[in-house]
């Protein structure tokens, strides 16, 4: 059907659930894939217009998305996270667009610019200050990735970018911003075993501090104040937890083998 679906995936969103429906009531259907909160994002939810599905187990966030992917009834899908929100001119630019009838046939999806906070500052650097990520797509040009941390949308087509932003509020403090991190490592160290990425103790030294440069100088995070040596700090521990814990699986699966041998 012409019009358009709000995707949103969420555990335990209770907090940010509300925001995220709220910005986005110019479109035909929210859906929101509850992945095993236990908490009430789903009454919330639910209160707030969203269509709810729940997962019986927790899908990971690739296959999350697939599953309400499915889930939507409308031919163009905007993925919207549940600490993002879309500002007022973003909203009134997408209905333009869509429900209007001005977007070519050839367009396939639409990038969008993304205005991200950390611990309630706008990051004008650190790599996040032109962030554009690919958002509004039509579901039948679509294809999820199968990655475990930072899925991706894969197009089949031409895309345009759009001119207004999404508004991202990572965290609302720095303590869950980390706790966040920690989390994606343990899933992106996953991933590097799976894909058989070489994992050395070189790579553990080097590459966090080689992450901490870049964002701080490189990406000019200096300009962010303290907000951005924070979050160059946090994004250089992330790649360390996440190639320590890489080498240690891997050290444990090789233990493994050589027991079974």
């Amino acid at each position: 059907m012409n019009g358009i679906s709000v995707l949103i995936i969420a555990y335990n969103e209770s907090e940010n659930i509300v925001g995220a429906i709220e910005s986005v009531r110019f479109a035909e259907e929210i859906v929101v894939v509850d992945n095993c909160s236990n908490d009430n994002t789903v009454e919330i939810a639910e209160q707030n217009g969203a269509i709810v599905f729940r997962t019986d187990d927790n899908l990971g966030y690739s296959q999350a998305k697939k599953f309400g992917l499915e889930k939507c009834n409308y031919s163009w899908v905007l993925w919207l996270d549940a600490d993002e929100r879309a500002s007022l001119e973003l909203a009134e630019e997408i209905s333009n667009i869509i429900k209007n009838g001005e977007v070519d046939s050839s367009i396939a999806g639409f990038y969008i610019h993304r205005k991200s906070f950390f611990v309630r500052k706008w990051m004008k650097h650190c790599g996040w200050g032109n962030e554009k990520v690919l958002r509004l797509f039509r579901k039948n040009c679509a294809q999820i990735s199968d990655d475990l941390v930072h899925e991706s949308i894969i197009i089949a087509g031409q895309t345009r970018t759009l001119s207004n932003p999404i508004l991202h509020y990572t965290a609302p403090d720095f303590i869950t911003f980390f706790q966040k991190q920690m989390k994606y490592a343990s899933l992106s160290a996953q991933q590097m075993i799976s894909q058989n990425k070489s994992i050395g103790l070189g790579k553990i030294f080097f590459n966090p501090l080689a992450t901490f440069f870049k964002i701080y100088f490189v990406k000019l995070g200096f300009l962010d104040g303290l907000e951005g040596f924070f979050l160059s700090v946090i994004q250089s521990t992330y790649v360390f937890a996440k190639y320590v814990q890489a080498y240690y699986i891997k050290k444990k699966m090789a233990s493994k083998n050589r027991k079974e041998i």
